[in-house]
């Protein structure tokens, strides 16, 4: 199995190198994460249910498309990446949101959001995705729909639709 060698910063998110992901996992490298939130045209947010062979936040909901991104990648070619493998979305127009920073236990990463819109069908990667499920983002946001976000997705959805936490 051909590991993914994924680009490493420093705390600046600043590019310094590259790794193994596992090496990203094992050493609490800081790295680059790109996150694509995509809406129906009503507005419902569509959310993901993580397999449990997930390396991190196995089995929780996600509320965004996205991952890592790969040396020599740019964000946004990441998140075009990410898009068509996760959920087989292609040429959709994406809206820039924002960088942010985020930290826990488990990972160190310099985000950056993007929003789209698409209406059009799904085709889940077996790998990474169990289900599709589409909510709105009062109800994310309220904690009323029963489910476990990833938080970095949670606090990247917070930071666009109600300010910094």
């Amino acid at each position: 199995m051909n590991e993914e060698i994924v680009a490493i910063v420093d705390s600046g998110n600043r590019v310094t190198g590259s790794a193994k992901r596992s090496e990203l996992r094992r050493l609490g490298l800081w790295h680059r994460v790109c996150y694509v939130f995509v809406f129906d045209t009503p507005g419902l947010l569509y959310t993901q249910h993580r397999t449990m062979t997930k390396d991190s936040y196995p089995g929780y909901w996600d509320l965004a498309a996205g991952g890592i991104v790969l040396a020599g990648e740019s964000y946004e070619e990441s998140a075009r990446r990410e898009l068509a493998e996760e959920l087989g979305i292609e040429g959709v127009a994406m809206d820039l949101w924002f960088d942010f920073r985020f930290e826990d236990g488990l990972a160190r990463a310099w985000g950056r959001a993007f929003g789209c819109v698409y209406d059009g069908p799904l085709r889940l990667q077996a790998e990474e995705v169990q289900s599709v499920e589409r909510l709105r983002v009062e109800d994310a946001l309220a904690g009323i729909s029963g489910k476990t976000f990833t938080p970095d997705s949670l606090l990247a959805l917070r930071m666009r639709f109600s300010g910094p936490a």
